[in-house]
């Protein structure tokens, strides 16, 4: 695997290392001891597939605080997604800062959310699906998101957003006291 650093710390995005041969190729798309020597949690106590009917479709942006915050580990197996993280660790130079990545099943690439980041993604195809390696279990009592429209934020999603359920749609604005619990 290839790991590659972004502007904010602690955020990757993982590029496969192929070996290819005449049949197609192999890779290594996790490793316990890669992710540790490039000072990531590589902890995984559950795995999501989330599939999406419709280019346009808009999931997030979600985070889980205290005592259950989530590292996530995200890939797009088919279509297109563009996926924007936040980083929302108190004390942070770059609090409030933005990673956007595209992954896809074309590209390969995954992309690493450390604990007390927002996740959010958008989908560029149809039929998007997108796996997820996470190291806490989904806690709904500790759940919280972002608008992901917010325009303190100003996150810069590569389309229009045609689908996006009511909950994610409500989530809270920074000038309204999102972020307002203690993440640490």
């Amino acid at each position: 695997m290839k790991f590659i650093t972004t502007p904010i710390e602690g955020v990757a995005i993982l590029e496969l290392e192929e070996r290819s041969d005449d049949r197609g190729f192999f890779a290594r798309s996790f490793c316990r001891q890669e992710f540790l020597d490039h000072g990531l949690l590589p902890a995984v106590e559950q795995c999501n597939i989330s599939f999406n009917h419709a280019a346009g479709t808009l999931r997030g942006m979600h985070y889980q605080i205290d005592p259950a915050p989530e590292a996530k580990l995200v890939r797009c197996t088919r279509g297109a997604i563009q996926d924007i993280i936040v980083d929302l660790r108190p004390g942070s130079p770059t609090r409030f800062q933005h990673v956007a990545v595209e992954l896809s099943a074309e590209n390969r690439r995954s992309f690493y959310v450390p604990p007390y980041f927002a996740h959010g993604y958008l989908t560029l195809t149809d039929g998007a699906e997108v796996t997820y390696q996470v190291s806490q279990a989904y806690t709904p009592g500790v759940e919280r998101g972002l608008r992901w429209n917010d325009p303190d934020l100003a996150l810069p999603w590569a389309r229009d957003v045609a689908e996006i359920s009511d909950k994610d749609a409500s989530w809270t604005l920074l000038a309204d006291g999102a972020v307002g619990e203690t993440l640490t």
